[in-house]
């Protein structure tokens, strides 16, 4: 059985829901491996009263069929029931049912009027009740058209919402074996992520280089197909977002550069990554200082780790790794792999900033840049302090050049505090390799500078 970490909150709304006395609609969406089904079987644990039905690509009446199977097992009057949905789902909402309807793309994909008849349902009888109706999928951009969309059918009515993300680095560490050092947290956090699926379906105990080869090179991994599969369930032409995503992991990151990568007009590029934004694979980052909406210094990042590693070396070159068998990883990833995770480092030290500076109220947090300037970690704090962060995830000491290169992009960043007032800039240093003497003294002279090791970063005893 796959273990369940985590979701604390999520397991607590839906728990509200079951317990309520009025009826409740729950949509719970994310893309795949995030364990939507696990959670909802957890959060059902020593209940009598639920119906389970995961759909199938198959037609309505087979469907149908199933749904009363199941249901039957628990509330064997539904067999006297007229089978369609509307009948059967009101009979549960009278029987104070638990209804849960996974994968509910499915049932749209064989009857595309279901979202319509629910919402009837909802509106004349279903909330009335007692019941609980929760609907799952991993299509998020039919979980959007059917239910959460300002034009869906069932806008309004979903009495929660959970939209389920990866695990954040936390409860990941609970896959992993307690004799990882800080150093391999991160480099399996910058490789696998948050995902369920992926921590729980490979043993980690095992060293990375041999994860890594028999689990994503080899062309009978386990996760050697998944980005493929997972992009291909989504999208029914997926060939120009493999390019896309392929341009983005070899850092190709604006539009201009992405539409140039893969030879279209820049103009069209939006249509694509809005889509892939949509399915949660990639984030367009501004500098901190700007707003979203308006920034013109939008760069694109994928999203999920195990993606970004699979387009960055495993895409197009599997015949390659075939070839090189078990040397393919010495050869061609380790020498790039620390390169590659510290884009994940420095998440994890923005993402650390609170903890490591406990006396400051941060109000926002994440990267700046501007022209030839560029700095890993700023945070925006109360009483008009910005603390910025430089991070070095290599093998070597980080030097006093880096310190000095930090403070002169710091001189360029425009920033003014919510009370005005003139910025007290702090500085922080975060390295994997300790630092040099003259780093060492420059930490212990000024009361304006920090020095953070990964232990510190990751929080790990």
């Amino acid at each position: 059985m796959e273990r369940f970490v985590d979701r604390d909150e999520e397991l607590s709304r839906l728990r509200e829901c079951y317990d309520s006395d009025r009826g409740e609609l729950a949509v719970i969406y994310g893309r795949r491996r995030l364990g939507k089904t696990q959670l909802v079987q957890h959060s059902l644990r020593d209940r009598d009263d639920a119906v389970v039905y995961q759909a199938t690509e198959t037609t309505t009446q087979f469907q149908l069929d199933e749904f009363v199977d199941v249901a039957a097992e628990t509330f064997p009057g539904i067999t006297n029931i007229k089978q369609n949905w509307e009948a059967l789902l009101t009979y549960l909402g009278d029987q104070n049912a638990v209804v849960v309807l996974d994968e509910f793309p499915y049932l749209i994909d064989a009857d595309g009027s279901l979202p319509s008849v629910i919402q009837r349902l909802w509106d004349q009888h279903f909330q009335q009740t007692s019941g609980t109706l929760v609907l799952v999928g991993s299509s998020i951009s039919m979980m959007e058209e059917a239910a959460l969309l300002g034009n869906s059918p069932l806008y309004g009515r979903a009495t929660v919402k959970l939209d389920l993300r990866p695990l954040d680095f936390a409860a990941a560490q609970e896959f992993l074996p307690d004799t990882y050092t800080p150093e391999e947290r991160v480099f399996a956090w910058g490789i696998v992520g948050g995902v369920p699926y992926y921590l729980d379906g490979v043993d980690l105990s095992r060293d990375l280089g041999t994860v890594l080869t028999e689990e994503v090179l080899s062309q009978r991994g386990y996760l050697h197909n998944e980005p493929e599969y997972v992009l291909r369930t989504e999208l029914t032409d997926p060939n120009r977002y493999f390019a896309i995503l392929t341009a983005i992991a070899a850092g190709k990151t604006t539009s201009n550069e992405i539409a140039q990568a893969i030879g279209i007009d820049g103009k069209q590029i939006s249509t694509y990554t809005q889509k892939l934004e949509r399915l949660r694979l990639i984030e367009r980052e501004v500098p901190l200082t700007e707003q979203k909406a308006k920034s013109r210094r939008g760069r694109y990042r994928l999203l999920d780790p195990l993606f970004r590693f699979w387009f960055r070396f495993v895409y197009g070159n599997e015949d390659r790794y075939e070839r090189l068998g078990e040397d393919a990883y010495e050869a061609l990833i380790e020498p790039e792999l620390a390169d590659f995770v510290s884009t994940a480092f420095e998440t994890l030290c923005q993402d650390a900033l609170p903890d490591l500076y406990p006396d400051k109220l941060f109000l926002d947090i994440g990267r700046w840049w501007y022209k030839d300037h560029e700095i890993d970690v700023v945070g925006f704090a109360d009483e008009a302090t910005m603390v910025v962060g430089e991070c070095k995830f290599t093998n070597a000491p980080m030097d006093y050049s880096a310190l000095a290169s930090l403070e002169e992009h710091a001189e360029a960043v425009r920033w003014t505090p919510r009370d005005g007032g003139d910025v007290d800039i702090e500085y922080a240093l975060f390295t994997r390799s300790g630092a040099t003497q003259a780093v060492r003294e420059a930490v212990a002279e000024r009361d304006d500078l920090n020095l953070f090791d990964l232990r510190e970063i990751v929080r790990i005893p």
